[in-house]
């Protein structure tokens, strides 16, 4: 006889941290910063500390935001730290939800790798037209001091599928069909028509991170692409220590050494998947899922699976 042993609940979130795929390990960054910030700041009150003490001294100056531009200079990690960084349960929970459906979304349509680059590209972009828009408008300045949150960065997640794909169909409520196309543009001309209101929502970083979403997927495959202009640049750092202008890095690969793929032989792979992707989603959009071949049903799968 077999004994089968259940998995402990520790057991249960290592295996959707290694499983789970790019949008769940983006999650778990949230929560766990999250979770440290509010453990720490529980023991910091059972100190003795004044109130806010821990937040004003820590948790704001590693990961708050600062609106102000010279206050900026001095931190300028933050426009990374914050966009992992949130203040309460509800903006976490309204956030990862958010970041859950968008990024299997994203991932059903591009790889795991350019979600991650759109995640923070998209973030530091709502990050910088915020700073900026606080040194343009006075009204600005009198609230939202520092700014925290993931919700630019989702929202170049979240308009980056809908202006690439405008006829996808979301479950509105779980109910209504509504094109995704639809629901963007409702969400920028809410953030639109709230700028300036003193609802402490930094809605000149959801419009940041929109306009990089839109951005992000022009000349989708084109070396003057914002994105493949970044990859191909993260591309280069190993190469600058291994290797000089007449060779390429050299990879070990189960013993066995193989040369590392250019920067142009990368693009034109991307390019040709990204295609064969494309032609299966219109398929699906004309004829139906059904209407696919066996391998068409396969490549999609995998794709989908490895890129989450």
């Amino acid at each position: 006889m077999i004994m089968k042993t259940e998995r402990t609940f520790i057991d249960d979130i290592k295996h959707q941290y290694k499983h789970g795929g790019t949008t769940i390990r983006l999650i778990f960054v949230n929560v766990i910063i999250f979770l440290t910030i509010r453990i720490l700041e529980v023991f910091s009150d059972l100190g003795g500390m004044p109130p806010n003490w821990f937040s004003n001294t820590i948790v704001n100056p590693v990961f708050g935001l600062p609106t102000k531009i010279t206050e900026f200079i001095t931190h300028p990690w933050t426009l990374f730290t914050s966009i992992f960084t949130h203040y309460s349960l509800f903006h976490l929970l309204f956030n990862m939800i958010f970041l859950y459906f968008a990024g299997r979304m994203f991932t059903q349509l591009f790889d795991k790798r350019r979600l991650i680059y759109t995640y923070i590209l998209g973030g530091v972009a709502g990050g910088m037209l915020e700073i900026l828009a606080h040194s343009l408008f006075p009204k600005l300045s009198v609230f939202n001091d520092i700014v925290i949150g993931a919700s630019g960065a989702i929202m170049a997640i979240f308009i980056a599928i809908a202006f690439y794909r405008p006829q996808i169909k979301v479950n509105f409520f779980g109910i209504f069909p509504v094109r995704i196309i639809i629901l963007a543009v409702v969400f920028i001309l809410m953030d639109l028509l709230d700028l300036g209101k003193s609802d402490g929502t930094a809605h000149f970083a959801h419009l940041g991170g929109a306009i990089f979403g839109i951005v992000s997927i022009q000349n989708l495959q084109g070396h003057g692409n914002i994105i493949n202009r970044f990859q191909r640049l993260m591309h280069r750092f190993p190469k600058i220590k291994f290797t000089n202008n007449s060779r390429k890095m050299k990879v070990k690969k189960g013993g066995r050494t193989s040369t590392a793929k250019s920067d142009e032989e990368y693009n034109l792979d991307s390019k040709l998947e990204q295609e064969r992707i494309d032609k299966i989603l219109d398929k699906i959009s004309k004829s139906g899922y059904e209407s696919l071949t066996k391998k068409e049903k396969e490549f999609l799968f995998n794709k989908s699976k490895n890129g989450q």
